[in-house]
């Protein structure tokens, strides 16, 4: 199954947090965005050092918390995975829930399993675009594998 069999197939960037593995929560985490039909590509898990942290959270560089949210998302090992499948990105923000705990819905991971704002459990990309530059970051191109799943073709 190609691309263009399957239609807007994306990848996008999940990092399950410091709090989730701290947490225990890495497994039910992951196990939501598989059964939802999202494929794992890549996955490591990693212990991020404050320049990495300082890149991937650039855009924040210079607000109040970035100092903070460095230290925090360096505080323990986590997991970074790359997820695929038909508008990931969307999905997984969907899934994810809002940013604040307190305001994401149930259902979602924030909102069944997040505690509070600096301890969301996980990342994911907001965009196509930023996805790309993420999934970069913390994936070589001999990383990411591009393989066939049957399951795929019960899904699209």
């Amino acid at each position: 199954m190609n691309e263009k069999e399957i239609g807007t197939m994306e990848r996008s960037l999940v990092l399950i947090k410091p709090d989730a593995i701290q947490r225990a929560l890495a497994g039910p985490i992951i196990s939501r965005l598989e059964t939802k039909g999202l494929k794992i590509v890549a996955m490591k898990m990693l212990h991020m050092d404050r320049n990495l942290a300082r890149r991937h959270y650039a855009i924040h560089e210079g607000k109040v918390f970035f100092d903070g949210l460095v230290s925090f998302i360096t505080s323990s090992p986590l997991i970074a995975i790359v997820f695929q499948g038909e508008n990931a990105v969307q999905i997984i923000r969907q899934l994810m829930g809002e940013t604040d705990p307190a305001k994401a819905s149930g259902g979602t991971i924030r909102g069944d399993l997040g505690i509070d704002i600096g301890h969301n459990l996980v990342h994911g990309s907001d965009s196509l675009e930023n996805a790309r530059k993420e999934i970069a970051l913390f994936f070589s191109a001999e990383e990411i594998f591009d393989y066939d799943r049957e399951l795929d073709a019960w899904i699209y």
